[in-house]
């Protein structure tokens, strides 16, 4: 595997996207190319960090100079050891924490000084799926899952097809009206991820959304976040352990340690899908084909 280290402090790492095979393979730049390129990128980079550390009240680093820009429709694994930066990472793009120094631009748009308000109209375009799952537990399944697109004002007609449709995805439908306290940890991941998914986010961080589910429902996942980047364009950054996804879906890895952020490529193209046994079982291009679909047919949540 190629090994992609940070820039030097000043520098913005490359944005990979032009370089990138179909499925955002990495391929590494040399000579004039790193710099002459930077300023066609710039029109595609949903995600911009430079120089950006992070810390939790006034103790040392948990992330150093971090430096790097992603293309929209681009499909990262995160990595790292346990308490290596991994969720901290993911709540500085979805502004859940400030960096204690550097540049942060979401969308194109700097962040470092926005109100609450504008970071919550920023925050309408992307989703997260937490590792704690984060459900309320005085609402009933249907309602944690309706809960975003409320905020949003959407039609209660619209909320109730994309609800049923989405819980229909997941495997979840017969427990719309359960409370999410008397599901699995594994089915409370899915109530969460379908909370994410039904705003048809343009950024989508997901932190071990695998981690409590069987390989069976972990490959139906991971099927539909493939699908997602693939028919809706969504950009995802998915937080992983998990060597065997890697393995299976080979796309590009931030690896986080000793503070800092890596880029590894595989050197392979990516796997689009699943093993034959598991896409024959769950056929889950032909379903999310449908959903989304279903998303077009009701209409935008974000309009």
């Amino acid at each position: 595997m190629t090994l992609y280290t940070a820039p030097p402090r000043g520098c913005v790492f490359f944005h990979p996207l032009p370089f990138l095979s179909r499925r955002g393979l990495l391929l590494p730049l040399t000579g004039k190319e790193k710099f002459t390129n930077i300023a066609r990128m710039e029109d595609n980079t949903i995600i911009s960090f430079a120089n950006v550390g992070a810390r939790y009240d006034g103790n040392s680093d948990v992330l150093t100079d971090v430096s790097f820009n992603i293309g929209a429709g681009s499909f990262f694994f995160l990595t790292g050891a346990s308490g290596a930066g991994k969720t901290t990472l993911l709540r500085l793009i979805y502004q859940l924490h400030r960096p204690c120094r550097g540049t942060i631009k979401i969308f194109g748009e700097q962040t470092n000084d926005m109100s609450r308000d504008e970071i919550t109209g920023l925050r309408h375009k992307m989703a997260i799926v937490f590792q704690e799952y984060s459900l309320l537990s005085h609402m009933s399944v249907f309602d944690n899952v309706a809960l975003p697109l409320r905020v949003r004002g959407v039609d209660e007609g619209k909320i109730k097809k994309l609800v049923t449709k989405t819980l229909d995805w997941v495997g979840l439908a017969k427990f719309a009206n359960a409370n999410p306290k008397t599901l699995s940890g594994g089915q409370q991941q899915r109530v969460s991820v379908a909370r994410a998914i039904i705003v048809q986010p343009q950024i989508m961080l997901a932190d071990e959304p695998t981690g409590n589910l069987d390989d069976e429902n972990a490959a139906r996942l991971m099927e539909l976040f493939i699908q997602m980047n693939k028919m809706l364009g969504t950009t995802i950054i998915l937080a992983t352990h998990n060597s065997k996804l890697i393995q299976t879906y080979k796309f590009p890895v931030m690896h986080v340690e000793n503070h800092r952020l890596n880029f590894v490529g595989t050197g392979k193209s990516p796997a689009t899908h699943a093993t034959e046994k598991q896409t024959k079982k769950l056929d889950g291009a032909d379903y999310f084909a449908e959903l989304s679909k279903q998303f077009s047919d009701i209409g935008n949540t974000q309009s």
